[in-house]
């Protein structure tokens, strides 16, 4: 059957409510003329992004390197599958995804028919048989017999490129199977015929069947004996009527199912056997012969090799799906790069367990960000997720805040308090730098671990709680152990499934997607528009080395947000601690922001020549603290004279 081709509406921009039909394999949107989708607007860069379908009901939009970068609801991204409903947001123009009606395929087994083995032994006193190797030199035992007519050479030759045209334009092993049968009986005078496909254990299982007369039996009938021919041989094998006086049960089983020849061929692929084409015809007066043989020695020859390529594309495309599904899972973090895509297929494998979590990493890298997206894909998610940072409070507050008190347990405690433990019960609490519990606490985190259960503070009744605890920490635990700092059992207990968050620097290529992801949330909060940021100012987002990581992008995007005066964030904008880096190699310096560098560096050396390479003193000179100093001949890459 046939569907309607998916569509893209534009909601807002230009081309305000303009419907794209995506009738090709893809749908280009970009500035030129070109593009299916043209949009003149100076945000969009020529070739902007495409849509692209990657299997018959799916759909990838796609970035190709745009200046100002592609947004799916919201979120910049260089590659993304999308889902019915997703809004696309390019430039000041707002794309909606709508696949409905969506061709599926049919169901291409209906008209298959069932397959049965005759188990009846076949004898008969014409027999040929034809390996693929000599298929080319066919001679026959047979001296009255001719060859084939020329006429008929050139027709079987126009069969075969015409299914290789076809199978080549076929996609999918099923679809691909029952075509060539298909084909083959437009070829061959078969009445009823079966592709066989050897499973695991070399045994051969029918794949797809068909039949001229459908009415005359329910199943189509091979010969299990002549399949076995020819996997034993590996010769493709032509049998006419049996003589009166051979094999009387084969022939009885034959007569009742009025047979009047047999044609097989063996699926060879690199010398290895993959299956049989099964043909028989019941026509007294049609037969098959050598020419038959011969052709179809040729299309399996050919088959064979479709047949596995169509294999091999479905195996790809289900493990492609695999994968996709261990990455397409619901969380608000950002990145494209290597190292986040492996954090993704962490949430996505740990998310369905109940096992305790570690996430660590250094501060800033969005720890909290992956603990909310396990919650979020995990069972849990109708549950709460409570978030506690365990350095923000004192031993007390935080104990009285993790398992709550009951009235009068301390002074102030005019009233019973449910702890977030006992609040979180059936969803997930977050522990934010565990490593920073008291160890009077890590005792207590200890229990909640071992038996999920606790008593409030002045309590004696024990509480029990199902909650899933995950715990973040940048400190190194396994030497908290030794220093006495951190529990050895805790640690145990917490260390069961663990992730680490890679640092802003040594995921460089998310920079620029994070960069233009808060340069458009901040926009839309400071009521200013933000259409992106300059090329110069890119470079030297890219080049810091953000030791704050993702925060301190945020912290200088909102910055440059709120103090810039143009539509793109201009290198000017950012925060002074990034200008005093060099740009990447390639980047080029303005003549002003050159001028700048060359005075810094000469003040820096003449503050410390002044000092005598004191960099205390240096930094009075210059009237600034003597961490900036550091950071400053850190950025400027500048070598100390040496003292005299």
């Amino acid at each position: 059957m046939s569907g309607r081709n998916p569509t893209v509406v534009v909601l807002a921009g230009p081309l305000k409510g303009k419907t794209f039909v995506i009738s090709e394999a893809e749908l280009s949107i970009g500035r030129e003329t070109s593009n299916s989708v043209c949009i003149k607007e100076g945000l969009v860069s020529r070739h902007h992004a495409v849509i692209r379908k990657e299997e018959p009901a799916q759909f990838s939009i796609i970035d190709l390197n745009s200046r100002n970068g592609t947004f799916l609801n919201s979120i910049p991204i260089k590659e993304r599958k999308l889902e019915p409903g997703d809004r696309i947001q390019i430039g000041d123009s707002l794309l909606l995804f709508l696949p409905d009606g969506v061709e599926s395929p049919a169901d291409l087994l209906a008209a298959s028919r069932p397959v049965r083995f005759d188990d009846k032994q076949l004898t008969t006193s014409s027999v040929v048989q034809l390996r693929p190797e000599d298929s080319l030199y066919l001679t026959f035992k047979n001296p009255r017999r001719s060859a084939l007519p020329a006429e008929r050479t050139v027709s079987d030759l126009k069969t075969v490129l015409k299914i290789c045209a076809e199978l080549n334009s076929t996609r999918g092993q099923v679809a691909l199977l029952r075509k060539l049968l298909e084909l083959i009986f437009d070829a061959v005078p078969a009445d009823s015929g079966a592709i066989l496909l050897l499973d695991d254990s070399n045994q051969p299982v029918p794949a797809t069947s068909l039949s001229r007369h459908p009415a005359v039996n329910n199943a189509v009938v091979v010969s299990r004996s002549v399949i076995e021919k020819v996997l034993e041989t590996r010769a493709a094998f032509l049998s006419n009527p049996i003589n009166p006086g051979d094999a009387p049960d084969a022939q009885e089983s034959l007569r009742r199912r009025q047979v009047q020849s047999v044609l097989a061929v063996p699926l060879l692929l690199f010398d290895k056997l993959k299956g049989v084409i099964y043909l028989e015809t019941r026509e007294p007066e049609v037969q098959f012969d050598e020419g038959h043989l011969q052709l179809m020695v040729g299309v399996a020859g050919m088959a064979s090799i479709a047949i596995e390529n169509a294999r091999q594309m479905e195996w790809l495309e289900t493990e492609n799906r695999r994968l996709q599904s261990d990455i397409n899972i619901e969380h608000n973090m950002v990145g494209e790069s290597a190292r986040m895509r492996a954090v993704y297929q962490f949430v996505a494998k740990v998310a369905q367990t109940h096992s305790t979590v570690l996430i660590r990493g250094e501060s800033g890298t969005g720890k909290e960000l992956v603990a909310r997206a396990i919650h979020l894909n995990s069972g849990r998610s109708g549950k709460p997720f409570v978030a506690i940072n365990c350095a923000a409070l004192t031993e007390t507050l935080l104990e009285s805040e993790l398992f709550g008190h009951e009235r009068g347990a301390f002074t102030g405690a005019i009233a019973q308090k449910k702890g977030k433990l006992e609040v979180a019960d059936g969803g997930t609490v977050f522990l934010d730098e565990i490593g920073e519990l008291a160890p009077t606490l890590q005792a207590k985190m200890l229990r909640v671990l071992q038996e999920r259960q606790f008593e409030r503070v002045g309590g004696t009744r024990s509480i029990h709680v199902d909650i899933r605890l995950i715990g973040a920490t940048n400190r190194d635990l396994e030497q908290a152990i030794p220093a006495g700092t951190f529990r050895e059992d805790l640690y145990y207990r917490l260390n069961v499934l663990t992730v680490t968050m890679p640092p802003l620097r040594e995921r460089r290529e998310d920079i620029p997607l994070l960069a233009s992801y808060f340069a458009k949330r901040c926009g839309e909060k400071a009521t200013r528009s933000v259409k992106g940021i300059s090329v110069e100012a890119r470079q030297y987002l890219v080049n810091y080395d953000w030791p704050g990581n993702v925060r301190e992008l945020e912290n200088a995007i909102e910055r440059a947000v709120v103090l810039g005066t143009t539509e793109l964030i201009m290198a000017e904008d950012l925060p002074e601690a990034l200008l005093e880096r060099q740009p990447m190699a390639g980047g080029q310096l303005t003549q002003y922001h050159q001028a700048v560098l060359e005075t810094k560096r000469r003040l820096v050396l003449d503050a410390l020549d002044r000092a005598g390479n004191n960099y205390t003193e240096a930094a009075q000179i210059l009237g600034i603290h003597p961490n900036n100093l550091h950071r400053l001949i850190r950025n400027l890459e500048l070598k100390p004279p040496q003292k005299k």
